[in-house]
């Protein structure tokens, strides 16, 4: 159970200091936005945040402007106005909300966005290419694409310092290599490797702390909660990723969760139940969503969510400074082939959290709007089942469009589960 924020202000200060960070950060935006800067456009699995900076562009990344309107309640309206304009209700609802805030001439709940100067994809999501396509009509700005080679053999990616690694990796470099050209081109300043090894250093104590967060979270009781904190610390892995801000921020974050680990100080609640979270969460409704779990004394340890999410930062890779431009795309090319093993060859990676956490459960949550995360879901945990004997989850909602929202119906099945772990651990206590 937590102590009131008190032992020196150490504990809950990540929380604290990630929200006003966020602020801050909108407020940047905002501020670029009334001064007519263009920015770049980018999604978190891969970013290319640490280049980005070398030429000064204010970083947007949609997917955490449509899930802040959601949070905030007011996704509907911006999922409305999209349809009206023409999209379908069965795409992605971080898209629609995106259109919405363009369509508004960026006016989002937390300020003002603005306009890209260029955009960055991957192709880790089918939809982040359709979806920059959508800006390169509306503003005739150009659209990088970068390709990178995903893993082979079910999920088994070529080994670091093989053959097919290093031409995936010198693939990826050669990309890097016109990416740079056109940063140069629109930003009008010359590519500085110092300044990129500056970032990189920045971004290499971030994911260090980050991994670090991830394995503290082992201790009994958690440290955090993976779906409520995990998401603000997340939030800042990737929009803080290469600064100094960032950097400061984990070392601190890790100083408070070694602190809390040290002294069996847990999260907000009593722990009974360490759960394991597979998705995306769901937005609309998020502070209940995460209740129907901690009302049970259920914690979420760990999720497959702070994977694929945090622009492989959870991977804990250290660049290269010697050789920034090989290193970026070693580091590139490993963060978006495991962001996509963590959507689609999961069961590795569950069976691994379910062993170094002492999992209890694992909460499948597939939603409406993206595909990409949801589908092969109820393969994925027939799969899981064949190696784990652990109970299971299975609750459909949406992270953005409240419409296929029904609390009652998430309750009830959550009650369930909760009920069914309780009669497995009693029955393994009388046997």
């Amino acid at each position: 159970m937590t102590t009131p924020v008190t032992n020196a202000g150490i504990v809950g200060r990540g929380n604290a200091a990630g929200a006003q960070l966020f602020r801050d950060w909108f407020q940047g935006l905002s501020a670029a936005a009334e001064q007519g800067r263009g920015a770049a456009y980018v999604f978190v699995m891969g970013s290319l945040a640490e280049l980005l900076r070398v030429f000064d562009f204010p970083i947007v990344f949609p997917e955490i402007n449509s899930l802040q309107a959601a949070v905030r309640r007011v996704a509907h309206e911006y999922l409305n106005e999209a349809e009206n304009y023409g999209y379908s209700p069965d795409i992605c609802g971080y898209v629609k909300a995106d259109v919405a805030t363009q369509l508004r001439g960026g006016a989002h709940p937390m300020g003002k966005i603005p306009k890209p100067a260029l955009a960055i994809c991957t192709n880790a999501c089918n939809t982040y290419i359709k979806w920059g396509e959508i800006w390169e009509r509306m503003y005739g700005m150009p659209l990088f694409t970068l390709d990178v080679p995903g893993s082979r053999g079910a999920g088994l990616a070529s080994p670091r310092g093989g053959d097919d690694f290093e031409r995936d990796r010198r693939y990826v470099e050669a990309q890097l290599g016109e990416l740079i050209t056109l940063c140069e081109r629109v930003s009008g300043q010359r590519f500085d490797v110092d300044r990129l090894r500056e970032h990189l250093r920045h971004a290499n104590e971030l994911t260090t702390g980050w991994q670090r967060v991830l394995e503290l979270n082992r201790s009994r009781p958690a440290v955090f909660n993976a779906l409520s904190d995990g998401t603000i610390y997340l939030g800042v892995a990737n929009g803080f990723r290469g600064t100094p801000e960032g950097a400061a921020f984990f070392r601190d974050l890790v100083e408070e969760m070694a602190y809390k680990a040290a002294h069996g100080i847990g999260t907000t609640i009593e722990e009974r139940w360490r759960l394991v979270f597979v998705g995306v969460p769901c937005y609309p409704i998020f502070r209940r969503f995460g209740e129907l779990f901690t009302d049970w004394g259920g914690v979420f340890v760990n999720s497959t969510y702070l994977r694929f999410a945090s622009g492989g930062a959870n991977l804990g890779f250290v660049y290269d400074l010697a050789r920034p431009i090989e290193s970026l795309a070693e580091g590139v090319l490993l963060g978006v082939r495991h962001a996509m093993d963590s959507m689609f060859f999961q069961t590795d990676a569950l069976v691994e959290m379910i062993d170094t956490h002492a999992a209890d459960g694992i909460v499948y949550h597939p939603i409406k709007s993206c595909r990409t995360v949801s589908t092969g879901l109820a393969d994925t945990r027939r799969a899981l089942m064949a190696r784990r004997d652990i109970p299971s989850l299975f609750v459909e909602s949406d992270m953005m469009d409240r419409r296929v929202v029904s609390e009652a119906q998430m309750k009830n099945r959550v009650d369930a589960f909760f009920e069914g772990l309780g009669a497995r651990r009693h029955q393994a206590a009388a046997s």
